[in-house]
């Protein structure tokens, strides 16, 4: 059996697919009203759901047809890893705050995954080829934006419902930038429990995409174990390097709240 006839068997592409997909959303977006699991109380969280689903579906489309073209040109691939980053930083920069400050974002995802991916190239463990270089490169920004949003929020929750806290440090004669890490350091490294629990339980709860897809792929479970454990280590490397970029960037005020 080939790799497309495994993976056909798996999830085959028709009309039964879209109406299950259909029937998840709205399950989805119909729990998260009823149940109101929103910040504020509000049913806008259903609607984010609805939104994100039909978005994917979209983006995705259109990534399963564009992506033979772009890896054929160095260009297009370099303005494709681009365009991954832009929207990673815009949509981790307005998760944390609505100011102007949003786009320093830039800097704890670019700062995580721009060495990973060099040093990836370098050791020829990832050919400059887009069809390895774009998925190896978006699961990483993707581990980044995530540890960035989660760090981020967590870190900026806590230093304005604990001000009190961080103006007592500053009375007994901290800096800025320490007293606000005495407060945010605590919340801000829960980001990093999504990652480290996926490690954990690798192979005992889950068997993650790059796993599976390998396997149907055609590859030995040696090397699919192998490919799985190079994309775990790596995100752990780069959700810390986010994670205290953020949390940083936070302590010294660049990235706030009004």
């Amino acid at each position: 059996m080939t790799a497309a006839q495994s993976a056909a068997t798996l999830l085959p592409v028709n009309v039964t697919l879209g109406a299950v997909l259909a029937v998840l959303l709205v399950l989805a977006v119909t729990v998260v009203a009823y149940a109101r699991l929103s910040g504020d109380g509000s049913r806008g969280r259903g609607r984010d759901i609805a939104v994100a689903g039909v978005r994917a579906a979209v983006q995705l489309a259109v990534v399963a047809l564009a992506i033979g073209w772009v890896a054929r040109s160095g260009w297009l691939l370099c303005g494709f890893l681009l365009l991954m980053y832009g929207v990673a930083v815009r949509t981790a920069g307005r998760r944390l705050t609505r100011n102007g400050t949003w786009w320093w974002a830039a800097v704890p995802i670019g700062a995580s995954v721009a060495p990973v991916v060099v040093a990836l190239l370098l050791t020829g463990l990832v050919p400059p080829r887009g069809i390895a270089l774009i998925p190896v490169t978006g699961i990483l920004i993707g581990g980044a934006l995530t540890a960035t949003v989660l760090g981020g929020r967590r870190a900026l929750d806590e230093l304005t419902g604990r001000r009190g806290e961080v103006e007592a440090g500053l009375a007994l004669g901290l800096l800025d930038r320490e007293a606000r890490l005495e407060v945010a350091r605590p919340a801000a490294s829960d980001a990093l429990l999504p990652g480290l629990d996926q490690t954990r339980t690798v192979g005992l709860v889950t068997l993650p995409g790059a796993f599976v897809g390998m396997l149907l792929g055609g590859a030995s479970p040696v090397m699919a174990g192998a490919v799985q454990l190079f994309v775990l280590v790596a995100l752990l490397a780069v959700q810390a390097v986010a994670v205290a970029g953020t949390l940083e960037l936070v302590a010294r005020g660049q990235l706030h709240r009004d």
